[in-house]
């Protein structure tokens, strides 16, 4: 069993994908942490990088290249000023040199020293292998694995004694949905009651509020930008960006001057039911927009599902209740990360391992329940509208094209947010007496598809729509 915080949930980072941009970029800095240890770091002469299995097949598109660049850069992906990647990348290509943590030149060709290999390692579909070479002729190696929403782990990390130890600073250890319901039941406790005493195991409640309002500020100026950036998205297939139009639309003749004011503007309009589906529409695809064009967004639980979560908390802001403050918000949040750990722990949120129901499943799962909540709902309603939300997307693959993720990923961003709403109203007209498929089933239900799921639907781009549309058609 894992001690899985909402923050490991919910992480800042940037796009666009936080299995193969994210996850190696926090590799390669802790290739360097464990590489210090052991021997000087400017005794560095290179570092050659080894990218496996669906880090290679759609390692371009994803920019896992870039990220590893980076890492080794010392540039941190929640602080670094992401208009300055290109000027970066840039400088270590026209130099054939990369500065190791910003201090010590080494020699760096990214066409010799970053290699893809198709094949796969054992472990997990995600592998990626360091090797530095130092002055003496030493070579210092180490493979580690990216297992989906930025996490990233070694294979021995299954048998490690400080997870279990980790684990037991929660007063509330919960690896299901029966556990999580019992100890709802047992102190008479909201699903974020629960949540939140298990964060303050952890952190200070000053820190726990900073934290979530950290990831809520993230959340709003990443939607805010997408509303307010038009023209093309990187990578080649020319896709057009849709939320800067539609917003314009929906927005008519509104005026703010920040995120904040946006917001507020926004919620003293008069929204009708067809105007609802085009905002929530266009809140997700402003945020994986700014995600394919390595933007800074939230894993929520993932960078390829960032854009349901806060669509449909902004929902609930604009639509559901304009006096709603960040109290809601935290509730939300903390909703929606306990939802998140429980299909990480029981299955995966990995879509080189699951396919895309392990991504837009997963969040679309976790923005129904946090909604349901919000809405009155009990904890079985929570746990029920969590269910019905994956139910309805069981055995959706990965198949982006050219290994970008634009198509169809941006769009299924929408119809998960969509599908959240709809799976919360669905379980608070519900008795939870009559449900048939409990959240704890559907979840292994999820795991077992994965597993008998075709690996060219895994985010390998040789399967489905990444084959069935040329690049030239688009």
């Amino acid at each position: 069993m894992e001690c899985i915080s909402v923050f490991d949930m919910l992480k800042i980072g940037v796009g666009p994908s936080s299995s193969h941009t994210l996850g190696p970029w926090r590799a390669a800095e802790r290739f360097l942490q464990e590489l210090q240890e052991k021997h000087p770091i400017n005794s560095v002469k290179t570092i050659h990088t080894e990218l496996y299995g669906s880090l290679s097949l759609t390692g371009k598109g994803h920019a896992t290249d870039l990220a590893v660049m980076l890492g080794l850069s010392g540039e941190d992906p929640v602080t670094m000023q992401v208009q300055n990647i290109g000027i970066i990348i840039d400088t270590i290509k026209k130099n054939n040199q990369l500065l190791l943590l910003g201090k010590y030149a080494i020699t760096y060709n990214t066409t010799e020293h970053i290699v893809f290999l198709k094949t796969s390692l054992p472990f997990h579909a995600n592998g990626i292998k360091f090797s530095a070479t130092l002055d003496n002729g030493t070579i210092y190696e180490d493979t580690f694995y990216s297992i989906g929403g930025g996490f990233v782990v070694k294979e021995e990390r299954v048998h490690a004694k400080e997870n279990i130890q980790v684990f037991k600073t929660f007063p509330h250890p919960i690896n299901s949905g029966v556990a999580l319901l019992e100890h709802c039941n047992e102190g008479n406790k909201s699903i974020s009651d629960i949540v939140l005493e298990n964060e303050l195991s952890l952190r200070t409640p000053e820190q726990v509020d900073t934290d979530l309002k950290a990831v809520w500020d993230t959340m709003l100026e990443c939607m805010h930008i997408g509303c307010h950036t038009q023209g093309t998205l990187p990578g080649g297939l020319n896709v057009r960006r849709r939320a800067f139009d539609m917003h314009e639309k929906l927005k008519g003749d509104l005026s703010y001057n920040s995120p904040e004011e946006w917001l507020q503007t926004i919620r003293k309009t008069e929204v009708k039911f067809r105007q609802i589906l085009k905002w929530v529409s266009c809140f997700a695809l402003s945020v994986n927009e700014v995600n394919a064009s390595l933007g800074r967004v939230v894993t929520a639980p993932t960078n390829g599902s960032a854009g349901v979560i806060p669509a449909v908390l902004m929902y609930y802001m604009v639509i559901e209740n304009h006096n709603a403050n960040f109290s809601h918000i935290k509730k939300f949040l903390l909703v929606a990360g306990e939802i998140g750990s429980l299909f990480k722990k029981g299955a995966t949120i990995s879509a080189a391992m699951g396919g895309c129901q392990a991504e837009i499943g997963v969040s679309s799962a976790m923005a129904a329940g946090a909604l349901t909540e919000l809405l009155g709902g009990t904890p079985e309603q929570v746990l029920m509208a969590a269910e019905i939300a994956m139910e309805h997307h069981l055995g959706l693959t990965c198949d982006p094209i050219g290994g970008l993720v634009q198509v169809p990923c941006i769009e299924r961003n929408s119809m998960g947010a969509i599908k959240a709403i709809n799976a919360a109203e669905l379980a608070l007209d519900t008795d939870p007496a009559n449900v048939k498929v409990p959240i704890d089933k559907v979840i292994n239900t999820m795991w077992e598809t994965a597993k008998d799921m075709n690996s060219k639907y895994k985010e390998t781009s040789t399967g489905g729509l990444a084959v069935g549309v040329f690049l030239s058609d688009c």
